[in-house]
């Protein structure tokens, strides 16, 4: 994912949305310790860091360093979040450490979702809270005069596209094998109407085209009149005993 892919989202209405709420169930204090986990370019670390405030302290981790350089410049102006090289699934950081954790569809991409969350469980203290925001697309939905198209193209996108695709409808089973405690989960539907957004944000005149290539739709649908899409993306929170 690119930096103008991340902050387009972030930047959209259901993104703005979404993470609002991620950052409210965080219920994040002066003074608390939290991590963002894959942070790619900052895109939440402002937020975090505001809510913790200068007291408190904001680790970023990332595996991309060009990545960790545009947050790195985006937090400049506040010096209590730090920036690290690191992979969700043997996280640099010391055991019981966190106040709180945040995802953003990133257990989407990981080669091991339960070894992350296991990591996360040990870098959070006794009472410490994750939030983990994860799509589900098995439930990608887009209108079109066919419905077998809109159809294939979830197949599409599941199967070939995205590593964990319904990783959204499993955290909550996954938190609890890897020995936490899970006190909600949401699922928010982002809905869009302007196909220039849904092709900004999921692709989907360039995936309807590679879903015809690799055999998952007929034809590529006709998008140019009234448009429908949607996507659906869950809100787990989960604690440690």
């Amino acid at each position: 994912m690119t930096v103008p892919y991340l902050d387009g989202v972030a930047a959209s209405v259901p993104g703005r949305t979404y993470k609002q709420r991620a950052v409210d169930l965080l219920d994040l204090g002066p003074g608390m310790d939290a991590v963002d986990l894959g942070c790619g370019p900052g895109t939440d670390l402002a937020a975090l860091a505001d809510a913790v405030g200068a007291d408190g302290t904001v680790v970023g981790i990332d595996r991309d360093d060009a990545m960790l350089a545009t947050a790195r410049d985006r937090t400049a102006g506040r010096p209590w979040v730090t920036l690290r090289h690191g992979d969700l699934h043997e996280l640099p950081l010391d055991d019981a450490g966190a106040d709180r954790a945040h995802t953003d569809r990133v257990l989407q991409h990981v080669a091991d979702p339960a070894r992350a969350l296991a990591e996360i469980r040990r870098v959070l203290r006794p009472g410490g809270r994750v939030v983990l925001a994860e799509p589900d697309w098995d439930a990608l939905l887009v209108d079109t005069p066919d419905p077998a198209a809109g159809r294939g193209l979830a197949r599409f996108v599941t199967t070939e596209v995205v590593r964990n695709a319904t990783i959204g409808r499993s955290l909550a089973r996954l938190c609890a094998e890897a020995g936490l405690d899970v006190v909600t989960v949401e699922a928010h539907a982002a809905v869009f109407r302007d196909v220039e957004t849904a092709e900004r944000i999921l692709g989907v005149r360039r995936n309807f085209a590679r879903a015809v290539r690799a055999g998952y739709v007929d034809a590529e649908p006709d998008l140019s009149g009234p448009f429908l899409a949607s996507a659906l993306i869950f809100l787990t929170v989960a604690e440690r005993s």
